[in-house]
């Protein structure tokens, strides 16, 4: 495959995680919870399905353009991160509702640092 293509893979694997976490952000912001969730299984499959694109695009993409030839680059582990934590991030809402509102920005900001990572490579 083709860098551009695990790009475009690894770009929806970031849209599924993150309309993921915000759906169910939004369920638990409005008062709902996992009882009450009707559309808790896309939710759980855009998460998983998500995570699994990213990290499986990442790597391909940095397979492909040949970036770890001498090793994985500290952005890269500086994603891994910021990824895990993000992923982590689908499960609080309904654990700690009150959180829903911090878990948005959160989210946001951190989506924002792994981008600035990839682009940037600062170290």
């Amino acid at each position: 495959m083709s860098a551009d293509l695990y790009w475009y893979l690894h770009i929806l694997g970031v849209a599924l995680l993150v309309l993921a976490i915000g759906g169910v952000t939004l369920h638990a912001m409005s008062g709902g919870t996992k009882h009450t969730s009707g559309g808790r299984a896309v939710a759980a499959a855009s998460h998983g399905l998500g995570s699994v694109l990213i990290l499986v695009a990442g790597f391909g993409m940095l397979a492909r353009l040949d970036l770890m030839a001498t090793g994985m680059p500290n952005w890269v582990w500086a994603k891994l991160v910021i990824w895990f934590g993000i992923g982590t991030l689908f499960m609080v809402p309904y654990r700690k509702p009150e959180l829903s509102k911090l878990v948005w920005f959160v989210t946001a900001a951190l989506v924002l640092a792994a981008g600035f990572m990839g682009h940037a490579k600062p170290f």
